[in-house]
This record gives structure tokens, C-alpha cells and sequence, in this order.
């Protein structure tokens, strides 16, 4: 309860009146019964209408009329302040599970899997913000005319009563019966939603991909086995549902006879008021009404504890990567001087091997280094240690001499501007695009950022400039293009530290060459960190990191390194042969 309180505090006006405009409408259906067998013996005791028992009957009747308004302001009341109360707690407890999604490192994201947090987040906590809604509605609701409806059927006849010291403890253990089995079931079900969810967001993403392997039939074929599993989850837990609910209305309809045999030989005995006698029949079904919504409500809790147990896992998950223990949350990146210091990491803690073995180097502040090796050699892991996407197993990694641990997460990563090997656009403008990089910028830094990085050609070409929509994801713009708009993106930032992850790649060589030069005019004073595959994109750093299978293979210029590197002299022999085949053609 601990978890979900501070979802209703804010709200705790609309939890208390929703219950209470139920209880209201809860009374006036208790009422009504007796109020109607009051009319009905009036009717059975005076044979003859006169005056007094004419103005009875319409003083009663208007008794009736006023406490089904009140019912209903009362039946109102509790929808509105229910809906209130619900949608607003569904508001808040989704927006703390996508803050707490948005902390997570890539290893607590991996954890989790993309598609089964997007259900968490819309799908498990719609369910948990319906329960509550039923709940509010129901929870005094229901009792009240169990109890209230018990009280007048003791009371008018405790012989009949009896009829319900059966029924009740069989619908109990029925109800029993539906926690018990329907817990696991609608767990499990949501965890097929999770798959169907992963596979129909793979398939989006890589739409482009499937279309161009023709793969569509494949692709059909794997979303069919995901929704197959769905269905058949599904009315393993639906079947609960299906076989409750009749047997629930078979032990109603069973009491109800039971009521009628009873009491209609009591009603020809004399010895129960015909008055009564319906009066009774209405009591008896709402209190098997009353067991019938607490059903429905205890089916429907199954669904949101399987829900909700999966939302705490989420709010409960602590992120890998933090700044609670940082000792100089103040510091910010001034100069940009980066160190190695016997650094390994692997990504997996029980793994065996390294992906960073002993790293150890240093990177003086407005300095270029270029790192270069084979696939797999480490190179993306190596700089996503610098801004803390990844921590480092062992060893230190400093910035202007301060651990990397001792920053706060937003002070680290705001004095480093970071293009990522997977290039990304998200839709709207390319103005809304390039304000990732400072919220505040203006136009003309825009332009300028765009200008270092060779973009402000292209992006002026657009009938609209700027203010060019782009799709989500980029797919409306050319790979050169994408790439060269992450880079005026992080420029934007005007960041100390500058890490280029193969961002060009898909930029041609002339092309690549100005952004370089702008580099070098217009970064000098900004630390350079370019990964790159081809060996002209490194040669004129001011050193160049070779990494082998996680371990530095060399650290020099490219002239020693030539000399002193055989791993980089293999590159350059391999890329400077098929160069001049290609020359050749």
C-alpha cells in the first residue's frame, strides 16, 4: 500500500467522496423495498380508500420520489469523483514509472526489454487506474448492500434468512477459487502481451529491412505465433471469467427458488405478510447481486495485482548507473582533459572475458584522437564509459582529474556532445531536432552548427528550411544527411568534449574531409573523440588509439604508428590496397 499512497494523498478528497456518494445511493436502495411494502400493507389492511390512507400513499410516494433523486445526485457523485480519483492516479503513477524508465542504463532497459516496458507503461497501468475505478465505486458500495439488505431480510423473516447461510459460503469459496487461479493466468497473459508488443516494434522499425529481404511472409509468420500464444493465454485466463459467472447465477437462481418455495408456503400459512414476502424477494436479490459485483470486483483485482506486481518491478528497479554517491555534484567538464586509468569492463558480470582489458591513456583538453580497430575491438564501449551510459568494472576514468563517478549525471553528460554510432531524428522539424542540443539556441547557432558540420547546404535546399518536417526516426533524409544533423545536433551544445562514433560513415570523403578542417578552426579549444572505420578519417588526429580484441594495440601518430603498430599497418595496407584497386577500377 506503501507504494500506491502517494498516488491517492494528492486526490484523497475525491477517494473519500466518491465512496460516500455510493453509500447515499446504497441507502435509498435499502430503502425502497420497505418503504414499497409499507404502501402494498396499507393497501392489505385498509380494503377501503379514504382520505387518510389516500394522502398515505402519496406521502409515501413522494418519500420514494425525493430518495431516488437523492440516489441518483448520490449514483452521479460516485461516478464522477470515482473517474476523477482513478484517472488521475493512472496519470501520476504513469508518469513515475516513464521518469523512472528515463533513469535506467541500457543494462536496466535490457533487463526489462523495450516492449515490455511500453506495456507496463500503458497497458498494465490502464488496468491497475480501471481496478481502482471499480474499487471506489464498489468497495463501500457493495458491502453496504450486503449488509444493509441482510439486516432487513433478518428482520422481516430470520427463517427464510437461513436459505443464505448456504448460499453465501458456497459463493465464497468460489470466490476463493478465482483468486487462486486467476492470479498466475492474467500474469502470465500480460507477459504475451509483452511478447507481441516486442515483435510488432521490431517489425516497425525495421520495416525497410523486411521489405527490402522480402521477408514480409516470415515476418507474418512470427506475428502469428506471438498472437497465438496471446489468444491462448488469454482464454486460459478468460475461461476463469466463463465458468464463474454461471455458476455464480446457478447458486443465485437456485436461492432465489428456494426463497420463493419457502416463503410463498409461509405467505399461504399466514405466517408471512404478502407485503413482505416481496419485500424479501427484492432484499434476498441485492444481497446475491451484492456477491455478484464482489465477484466481478475480486476477478478484476486478479488482472490489476498482476499488473500492479509488475509496475512495482519497474518503480522498485534500481538504475545501474547513478549519482547518489557523487562528491562533486557542483563540478562541471571546463577544460575537457580525459584519462584512462587501468580500466575493464565486460557487460555481463559473470562473463569470463573482458571486452575492455587495462586500458590506460590519457587525452589532453582541446586535443584529437582517433581510435581505430577491427569489429568487435571495443571502440563504441570504450567512449560510452566517458558519460557514464556503461560503468567501468574496474579502474578510473577522469575528467579535468575528477572522477567520472564524483559528477552528476546531468553536469557529466552536458559538457559532452556524443553522436552515436545509430544515428537518430525524431519527428518534427529540423529546428526541433538541432534544439536537442540547447533548447535556447538560436537560428543563427543553428546555422552555424549546421555550417561546421556541412548540413546548412542541404537543409537550406528544403522549401521550408528549417522548419522541414522530419519523419520519425529520419527516414525522409538521406544517411549522409541524418548523420551530419547528429553532429550540428551535438555541436549545438557547444561541449568540451566531442565524441564522433563512425558518425560519418555515410558522408563521402570530400565531404568528410571539410567537416574535419571545420573541426580543427572552429573546435580548438573542444576535446575530440573520432571512432572511425576508415583510416583517412584518423590519419590527421593529433594521435590515433588502435584497439585489439579490448586491448590498446598502439597509441601514437600516424607516422609512429606506422613504424611501431603492426595491427595498424595491416589496416592501412588493406584499405590503401583496395583504395588503389578501386583507382583502378
Amino acid at each position: 500500500m506503501k507504494t500506491w499512497g502517494k498516488y491517492i494523498k494528492p486526490y484523497k478528497l475525491y477517494f473519500i467522496l466518491g465512496p460516500l456518494c455510493m453509500i447515499i445511493e446504497v441507502i435509498g436502495e435499502v430503502l425502497m423495498p420497505k418503504l414499497y411494502s409499507l404502501i402494498v400493507k396499507k393497501a392489505e389492511t385498509q380494503l377501503t380508500a379514504d382520505t387518510g390512507s389516500i394522502w398515505y400513499v402519496i406521502g409515501m410516494a413522494a418519500v420514494m420520489i425525493l430518495i431516488a433523486i437523492l440516489m441518483m445526485l448520490g449514483g452521479i457523485g460516485g461516478a464522477y469523483f470515482g473517474a476523477k480519483a482513478s484517472v488521475n492516479f493512472g496519470s501520476d503513477l504513469r508518469l513515475d514509472v516513464y521518469k523512472k524508465v528515463q533513469k535506467f542504463s541500457f543494462a536496466n532497459i535490457d533487463k526489462f526489454q523495450t516492449g515490455s516496458l511500453i506495456t507496463r507503461l500503458t497497458n498494465d497501468v490502464t488496468q491497475l487506474q480501471n481496478f481502482v475505478n471499480m474499487l471506489l465505486r464498489m468497495f463501500l458500495r457493495t458491502p453496504g448492500m450486503l449488509i444493509g439488505a441482510l439486516i432487513m431480510t433478518i428482520t422481516i423473516s430470520p427463517k427464510l434468512s437461513l436459505v443464505l447461510a448456504i448460499a453465501i459460503p458456497i459463493l465464497a469459496i468460489l470466490l476463493a477459487v478465482v483468486m487462486k487461479v486467476g492470479f498466475p493466468r492474467f500474469g502470465a497473459m500480460q507477459g504475451r502481451v509483452d511478447e507481441l508488443n516486442n515483435t510488432v516494434g521490431e517489425n516497425l522499425t525495421n520495416m525497410r529491412v523486411v521489405k527490402s529481404f522480402v521477408r514480409e511472409d516470415f515476418e507474418e509468420e512470427k506475428f502469428d505465433a506471438a498472437n497465438t500464444q496471446l489468444r491462448n493465454s488469454a482464454m486460459n485466463a478468460m475461461n476463469v471469467m466463463i465458468l464463474t459467472q454461471p455458476v455464480m447465477m446457478l447458486v443465485m437462481n437456485l436461492t432465489t427458488l428456494a426463497v420463493i418455495w419457502f416463503g410463498g408456503n409461509m405467505v399461504f400459512s399466514s405466517e408471512l405478510a404478502y407485503s413482505d414476502f416481496n419485500a424479501l424477494l427484492t432484499y434476498i436479490n441485492q444481497i446475491l447481486m451484492s456477491l455478484m459485483m464482489v465477484t466481478m470486483l475480486f476477478m478484476s483485482s486478479s488482472r490489476a495485482a498482476a499488473s500492479a506486481k509488475r509496475i512495482k518491478e519497474v518503480l522498485n528497479e534500481q538504475p545501474d548507473i547513478n549519482d547518489d554517491n557523487a562528491a562533486s555534484k557542483n563540478s562541471v567538464v571546463k577544460k575537457g582533459e580525459v584519462e584512462f586509468k587501468n580500466v575493464s569492463f565486460r557487460y555481463y558480470k559473470n562473463s569470463p572475458d573482458c571486452v575492455l582489458d587495462d586500458i590506460s591513456f590519457k587525452i589532453n583538453a582541446g586535443e584529437t584522437l582517433g581510435i581505430i580497430g577491427g569489429t568487435g575491438s571495443g571502440k563504441s564501449t570504450l567512449v560510452s564509459l566517458i558519460p557514464r551510459l556503461y560503468d567501468a568494472d574496474s579502474g578510473e576514468i577522469m575528467i579535468d582529474g575528477i572522477n567520472v563517478r564524483d559528477y552528476s549525471l546531468y553536469t557529466l553528460r552536458d559538457g559532452i556532445g556524443m553522436v552515436l554510432q545509430k544515428n537518430l531524428l525524431f519527428s518534427g522539424t529540423v529546428e526541433e531536432n538541432l534544439r536537442w542540443g540547447d533548447e535556447n539556441a538560436t537560428l543563427e547557432d543553428m546555422k552555424a552548427a549546421a555550417e561546421i558540420a556541412q548540413a546548412n547546404g542541404f537543409v537550406e535546399n528544403f522549401t521550408d528550411g528549417y522548419s522541414h518536417e522530419i519523419e520519425r526516426g529520419g527516414t525522409n533524409v538521406s544517411g549522409g544527411q541524418k548523420q551530419r544533423l547528429c553532429i550540428a545536433r551535438a555541436l549545438i551544445k557547444k561541449p568540451k568534449i566531442l565524441i564522433l562514433d563512425d558518425s560519418t560513415s555515410a558522408v563521402d570523403t570530400a565531404t568528410e574531409a571539410k567537416i574535419r578542417e571545420a573541426f580543427a578552426t572552429t573546435l580548438k579549444d573542444s576535446t575530440k573523440i573520432i571512432i572511425a572505420q576508415r583510416i583517412t578519417s584518423v590519419m590527421d588526429s593529433d594521435r590515433i588509439l588502435v584497439l585489439d580484441d579490448g586491448k590498446i594495440a598502439g597509441l601514437g601518430t600516424h607516422s609512429e604508428l606506422m613504424e611501431s603498430c603492426e595491427a595498424y599497418k595491416e589496416i592501412y595496407a588493406l584499405q590503401m590496397e583496395n583504395k588503389e584497386v578501386a583507382a583502378n577500377g
